[in-house]
């Protein structure tokens, strides 16, 4: 016998909900195929069979709440005795199961079933954003066919054979999760698909069941439906196969308070002639949600210094080319403030640190993200233990990651896990702004534009070229006090470099 349990689920995801059996007990199953879906508060997701064998038994019922590691049901090996009926199913099964050719395609064609690959930790789902190859067009191994769009970055889907893209079966738009099969190739150059064959929509079928929509919820979005006094029917569906799940049942009750009767949401307004409208990206909504949770979630303050940048404009001038020489990269501004913010996270630790419900999390570590701006919006890669990094480590760390977000090549691991935010507007010509909080952070540093002010120096007015410094922070866990000695460490460590070579 072997087990069936819950995987993990997704950073901070610790039990799901049993939505629905895909097989029966008694069904036959092959390795890594759904066997059960799970039903989290921000995602469902398909649970595959460990090998080949037989549903033996289901311990989880469909509505139970199970937490990682659970045992969900068991099952017998391949070779496990099965009735005369059951042999012939199987062999009816691996009938079905063996590739057909596409739409038109030749009968020497293999069809090989294009999937959404993996997309990194706890994304579940992404939008095909546009379809690099169309029907007919001739494709080769590891070629990209579709860019996948997440809520943080874009994935090149290839293809997995030489051959030609017999079938599209997602739009552009079109919500997919992953394993979804979204396209079909057809092995062999004379593999062409019939053009006349109608264009089939991802799943709508399976969506509509030919029930109403109060058939539609999973077992426990009815559930929180019915304890939130929620109908179903006006609850948009964001499941496999349009299901409402747990997660759009728990949004349906958050919103019901400003729209009582949840009915669908009205049409937009008309676009005038001079203007045009564009649907946002993946992307774009998740800035946009994540920045607004940022600011309703913490009792954000920002407080102002100015730094003197002489010295360190100073150092770069006289050791630029030895620089550049050494480490192949030039010596840029942004290198002294990753070092001189983690001077000052190491003497004011709550900046790193961040809430967890009643709990502070203190983090030993100065994992810094570096915001970028891109022609798809705002990302932050992280430079990992920026403390152990040299000026000349740190540049190069920068260099990179500015690249592949240029590129488009940042993974969501790239993007994760930072402990406190740097964001340079001073590229843009800023002079003076109040960035907001990338959350859980608990501080983010803004840098702004270099200019030559007039400065009161030994009793002299001279001219000296200055920066704005703004430290946005969570009031919740950084003291005012705190705050100012931030910036104040920040402020000496810039305008006296030797400091860092200190450590002081």
């Amino acid at each position: 016998m072997t087990d069936i349990v819950v995987p993990q689920l997704g950073e901070s995801v610790t039990e799901a909900t049993v939505a629905t059996w895909l097989k029966k007990p008694g069904e036959h199953v092959s390795k890594d195929e759904p066997v059960v879906e799970l039903e989290t508060d921000k995602v469902s997701l398909e649970v595959p069979a460990p090998e080949d064998g037989e549903i033996s038994e289901i311990v989880a019922n469909e509505g139970d709440t199970v937490e990682i590691g659970s045992l969900l049901g068991t099952m017998g090996g391949g070779g496990a005795k099965s009735a005369p009926a059951k042999k012939d199913a199987k062999k009816s099964e691996a009938k079905e199961a063996a590739p057909k050719p596409a739409n038109g395609a030749s009968a020497g064609g293999e069809t090989v079933e294009v999937a959404v690959p993996q997309m990194g930790e706890s994304v579940a789902e992404g939008t095909v954003g546009s379809w690099l190859k169309q029907e007919g067009d001739a494709v080769a191994k590891d070629e990209p066919i579709v860019e996948i769009e997440t809520d943080k970055v874009a994935v090149e889907v290839p293809s997995p054979v030489d051959g030609v893209l017999a079938k599209q079966r997602v739009k552009e738009g079109d919500t997919v999760e992953v394993g979804a099969i979204i396209a079909d190739v057809t092995t062999g150059a004379g593999a062409a698909p019939a053009k006349s064959a109608p264009k089939r929509d991802a799943e709508p079928a399976a969506a509509s069941g030919g029930g109403s929509a109060e058939g539609r919820p999973m077992p426990s979005a009815r559930r929180v439906l019915d304890e939130g006094g929620v109908s179903a029917a006006g609850v948009a569906g964001s499941g496999k196969g349009g299901r409402i799940t747990k997660a759009d049942a728990l949004k349906a009750i958050q919103d019901k308070p400003s729209s009582t009767a949840l009915q669908p949401v009205a049409h937009a307004r008309e676009v005038g002639p001079r203007e045009e409208r564009v649907r946002m990206t993946r992307l774009r909504q998740t800035i946009a949600k994540r920045l607004k949770e940022a600011q309703n979630s913490a009792a954000m303050l920002t407080t102002f210094n100015e730094a003197d940048m002489s010295a360190v404009m100073a150092v770069r001038k006289k050791y630029k080319d030895l620089f550049e020489k050494k480490h192949g990269i030039k010596l840029g501004f942004m290198s002294f403030f990753v070092k001189a913010a983690v001077q000052a996270l190491k003497e004011i630790p709550n900046v790193n640190a961040e809430i967890d419900g009643t709990d502070i999390i203190y983090k030993n570590y100065y994992d810094i993200g570096i915001a970028v701006g891109t022609d798809r919006g705002l990302v932050v890669p992280v430079i990992r233990d920026a403390d152990e990094l040299s000026l000349g480590g740190i540049e190069l760390e920068i260099a990179e990651l500015g690249r592949k977000a240029r590129d488009g090549d940042l993974t969501i691991d790239d993007m994760q896990g930072a402990t406190f935010t740097i964001s340079n507007g001073g590229v843009y010509g800023s002079l003076m702004s109040t960035p907001i909080l990338n959350a859980p952070q608990s501080g983010i540093l803004g840098m702004h534009s270099i200019q030559e002010r007039p400065v009161v120096v030994d009793g002299a007015i001279t001219a000296k070229p200055m920066m704005y410094l703004a430290l946005s922070y969570d009031h919740r866990i950084v003291d005012g006090k705190e705050a100012v000695t931030f910036l104040v460490r920040l402020k000496e460590c810039i305008e006296d470099p030797e400091r860092l070579l200190l450590d002081l």
